[in-house]
């Protein structure tokens, strides 16, 4: 008989979730709206801290669009983004008509590079088409060089949509992650470190956008008896049920943020003394990253075999991993975008993969895990 699958970031229930589901139920809050999206949201200002404003939304892809929206992002403008990341992260750049401009990582952090981030600003500037803001993404949980793009940010007035979709529970110098941009976007996708099933955050400096926010994802209806629209608005809202999830498992992030950082150090353990493999980890005591994915470098010349080795190896004993994000500027939709950088990020993608970093995998997964690579490594 096959082993049971161990996938790559499974959601992980408390059984704290269904005290607030029942009440869902038990009163009859079933629509978007309720007690359980404004508890959610309070939960997570209150976590968040600084006086931070949360929006609970339908998706993180959403949160970006509607962030998209409020900085005044139309059709034909530009807009920076990190081209290492999920698409999510460009393609509301896209429903707007806008462009997307995208950007090489940096070796330390696989985040969006500081020195790649001001030329591209300077050209585009030079052409006569300055971006309207910059999608800055925490990547499988790191920190981005928060300092240093703020201060490109500052300089030529651009601002940061911070992409912490990845990143609840991450820290840049003890501040945590979704508090540093003009507006930051959280999610709640299944695979996350904590989930709604479906759902994200809006997080603002401001009660107004979070207001306006709110406003274009129940369809922008203006204050009358009868159903009026001055604006096009959108169906984001979330579900009463689906905030119930996730006000149990606000109870349990830090929780969750442990043992995901035990996982990494678990990989970290495997191969340390494996040469030509390195596991993505923090660069400096400045970052504390959540390690949403632990993530490793494989140099097939010095280990003997390559990151889609160990992936197949893993497949054929029903443990999931996944090569790295590929490049948004190397995916067909985006063949015709500006692009500004070297092959950082491509060469990540040729050479990394992500691991099984569930908060609940157990010890027997955890086992098999070790056994797998330990054998294909060492053969």
């Amino acid at each position: 008989m096959k082993d049971k699958k161990i996938y790559l970031s499974s959601p992980h229930l408390s059984c704290k979730e269904q005290i607030y589901v029942n009440e869902a139920f038990e009163t009859n809050w079933i629509a978007p709206m309720g007690p359980n999206v404004i508890g959610f949201e309070a939960a997570l200002e209150t976590y968040l801290g600084n006086g931070n404003h949360v929006a609970a939304l339908s998706s993180g892809t959403a949160v970006l669009h509607l962030a998209l929206i409020l900085l005044g992002v139309k059709k034909d403008d530009e807009v920076i983004c990190q081209s290492m990341t999920f698409a999510a992260s460009a393609n509301p750049i896209a429903y707007l008509g806008a462009t997307p401009i995208f950007v090489d990582s940096e070796p330390e952090t696989w985040n969006i590079c500081p020195n790649h981030l001001e030329e591209a600003i300077k050209h585009r500037i030079s052409k006569g088409k300055k971006p309207k803001a910059i999608i800055a993404v925490h990547l499988y949980g790191m920190p981005f060089k928060v300092e240093e793009i703020k201060k490109i940010s500052e300089k030529y007035e651009i601002p940061i949509i911070e992409d912490s979709a990845e990143a609840l529970g991450s820290r840049y110098k003890n501040q945590k992650c979704g508090t540093f941009g003009a507006f930051s976007v959280l999610s709640f996708n299944g695979n996350k470190i904590i989930t709604t099933s479906g759902g994200g955050a809006l997080v603002s400096r401001n009660l107004k956008h979070k207001e306006k926010a709110e406003f274009l994802a129940a369809q922008a209806r203006d204050v009358a008896p009868h159903y009026q629209h001055s604006e096009i608005g959108y169906n984001y809202a979330l579900s009463n049920i689906s905030a119930g999830i996730g006000r149990g498992q606000m109870e349990v992030l830090d929780k969750y943020v442990e043992l995901r950082r035990k996982m990494n150090q678990f990989y970290t353990e495997i191969f340390h003394k494996k040469e030509g493999i390195t596991v993505f980890a923090e660069p400096n005591a400045d970052y504390f990253s959540n390690h949403w994915l632990s993530c490793i470098l494989v140099d097939a010349k010095v280990a003997g075999f390559s990151s889609e080795e160990i992936r197949v190896e893993m497949a054929q004993n029903n443990i999931e991993c996944r090569p790295l994000w590929k490049p948004l500027h190397l995916q067909p939709v985006f063949k015709n975008a500006p692009y500004y950088g070297e092959t950082v990020s491509e060469k990540l993608f040729e050479i990394g993969l992500c691991l099984p970093s569930g908060s609940n995998l157990d010890d027997a997964a955890k086992s098999r895990i070790e056994d797998v690579l330990k054998h294909f490594t060492q053969s």
